[in-house]
């Protein structure tokens, strides 16, 4: 399917009718949304802002006005490839101030590239703050999608070696296509490159083995993280993978998460805002693997309320915010430290 421009509500309503709803493994995240509501890690904000998923939430939907919702709906896309593959249902849209990619039966927004900004308002800026904290060398991206984090971090890092994973080599080709992917991969004035390896990352391979600096975690499925990462185990296996004084840098997604803890204790209305990250199951996997080494912050409503973790001792947050730009000087500022967990 290609050059065809329809009405958002029409567009979602054929793809949905198009493609048989069926689990993948792949890596994602959602966008702005008007219809259905935000996956764990949809955004919540109009659509041409961030990524949520297409299919909005009610929490999505009630946040926006009657005027926002009408001309979201009025919105027209220009489909420019529509596919299935082994792993995934391909959609890409283009719209006039972005093209997005979305992936799965849950049509969550995997990539996003603005045309008249750089930063997304979303946890893809945050991963940019990254190699800031953390020792000189390379950096992978576990769940390269469309590559929007690899955009923003070789734009800001120009001389950093990235890998980036991805499990679907089809997916990888539409995104040289269409967003701009094998501009990446070569070399920057200063060195920097995106390397793209196909495969499961929990497959041991001996390119899997390299030591790096920092390691960004963007795994989902269906719009939920995937169930390894819940495990304390995987991060264990993953933590082999870190240099000395590496980091994780981890997508989350929302508080559901595939928890399936029930006690008074899960009821956001009775925790603090210091308690709400240890219903996240991945949140609570990586504070069992990293005990007292694991900080969190939550994005804001309008971006979809991620949390987001990061491993290692808490940085020197003066230091770190003189050390990026704005906004992600700013954003920086909200991380914290996780308290204690039990050991049960």
């Amino acid at each position: 399917m290609r050059g065809c421009t329809l009405p958002l509500s029409s567009l979602l309503l054929h793809f949905h009718l198009g493609f048989n709803a069926t689990n993948y493994f792949s890596f994602n995240i959602p966008i702005p949304s008007i219809l259905h509501s935000p996956k764990s890690k949809a955004l919540s904000t109009p659509l041409l802002y961030a990524q949520k998923p297409l299919f909005s939430s009610s929490s999505s939907a009630s946040s926006l006005s009657p005027q926002q919702q009408d001309d979201d709906e009025e919105e027209n896309f220009q489909v420019l490839t529509a596919m299935k593959t082994s792993y995934n249902d391909i959609l890409i849209v283009d719209t006039p101030k972005s093209r997005m990619l979305l992936l799965d039966s849950s049509y969550n927004v995997h990539s996003i590239l603005y045309k008249e900004q750089k930063w997304t308002d979303s946890y893809w800026d945050e991963f940019a703050s990254l190699p800031a904290i953390v020792p000189k060398g390379p950096i992978a991206i576990l769940g390269l999608g469309g590559g929007t984090a690899a955009h923003l971090m070789l734009d800001l890092w120009p001389s950093l070696q990235l890998d980036g994973w991805e499990i679907d080599q089809i997916l990888i080709d539409k995104a040289r296509d269409y967003f701009g992917l094998s501009d990446l991969e070569k070399a920057t004035e200063e060195g920097g490159i995106l390397n793209v390896h196909i495969g499961d990352v929990f497959i041991p391979s001996e390119n899997l083995y390299t030591r790096y600096a920092g390691i960004v975690v963007d795994l989902f499925s269906d719009g939920k993280v995937l169930p390894q990462l819940q495990e304390i185990s995987t991060w264990l296996e993953l933590r082999e993978r870190l240099m000395p004084n590496g980091r994780f840098m981890v997508n989350c997604g929302g508080i559901d998460g595939g928890s399936s803890v029930i006690d008074a204790r899960t009821d956001p209305e009775l925790l603090s805002s210091d308690e709400t990250w240890f219903l996240n199951p991945a949140m609570k996997a990586l504070s069992k693997a990293f005990p007292g080494q694991v900080n969190w912050k939550r994005m804001p409503k309008k971006s979809g309320e991620n949390f987001m973790a990061l491993t290692g001792p808490m940085p020197d947050m003066e230091s770190w915010s003189a050390s990026v730009p704005y906004p992600l000087s700013t954003n920086v500022k909200d991380w914290r430290p996780c308290g204690p967990v039990s050991p049960v």
